[in-house]
């Protein structure tokens, strides 16, 4: 069973051709996390979780779901993250996780996507040329990967090293409650009032008022609502305003040039 949450798109893709490729079942998570749905989740085969990576580990709403979760079946979990270029620590605290579990830990991959986070300017977005190469060669990873899965192998990725470990556990949680606030989100008057960025927050942390959104306190800047928005009716500040919103859905061209390739 493949397992999922995506924002904008780039996790969501690589889960879904993991599960394709492995003939296997792919679940995207976000409802069960918005309705608190920790029901058990059964699967005969490896369990294989996909996820972003926000400040050197995977989301925090994320990590805080899967603790609660049960798995039975079988007992081998992979990880799939994916990332501007940088996973930090995740595989670790994953590892840590899921060994809490009596759950057999086959180590993850890392991809590196398209940057979508657009709320801050320290983090420039991607020329279109930069995100098409790191599409193809993500793509081009998922074979091996897959590969790997098929045969029982471990993933491996680039070794952890102690330092990193001691300065993002603290850093983390702080950055966190500091810097991912919501208080600079608003939409313009291109909104429509679909409520498509209230379905998507895995926070619940959007609701609509006068056919309008309104963002609460609880944000884990995962771009879903700006990344997603029909009419780019969203800003963040001033911040956004001259940027291009990425969604992998608009560079998915890309994607079936190269499954259409691979199928000929």
């Amino acid at each position: 069973m493949v397992l999922y949450f995506s924002a904008t798109g780039n996790t969501e893709y690589i889960a879904q051709e993991i599960a394709k490729r492995l003939d296997d079942e792919c679940v995207n998570i976000i409802d069960r996390v918005k309705t608190n749905d920790n029901s058990v989740l059964h699967s005969d085969k490896p369990f294989i979780i996909c996820a972003p990576v926000y400040v050197c580990e995977m989301p925090r709403f994320m990590s805080k779901y899967l603790k609660k979760q049960t798995f039975t079946g079988n007992k081998d979990v992979y990880f799939i993250f994916t990332s501007g270029g940088y996973c930090g620590i995740s595989g670790q605290l994953a590892k840590w996780m899921f060994r809490k579990k009596k759950m057999n830990y086959r180590g993850h991959a890392e991809f590196k996507m398209p940057r979508n986070y657009v709320a801050n300017d320290a983090y420039p977005m991607l020329s279109k040329e930069e995100v098409e190469d790191r599409i193809v060669k993500s793509h081009e990873k998922i074979a091996s990967v897959v590969a790997d899965i098929q045969a029982g192998n471990k993933l491996t990725a680039r070794h952890i090293f102690l330092f990193e470990t001691i300065i993002t556990l603290p850093f983390n949680p702080v950055w966190c409650k500091q810097k991912l606030l919501a208080k600079d989100f608003y939409s313009t008057e291109q909104c429509i009032g679909c409520g498509k960025c209230v379905k998507l927050c895995p926070l619940n942390n959007i609701e609509l008022e006068n056919g309008k959104p309104v963002w609460s306190d609880n944000c884990t800047h995962c771009m879903a609502c700006i990344g997603n928005c029909p009419t780019q009716a969203i800003e963040y500040g001033t911040i956004t305003q001259d940027k291009e919103q990425y969604n992998f859905g608009k560079y998915r061209y890309v994607a079936d040039s190269l499954s259409d390739k691979n199928e000929q």
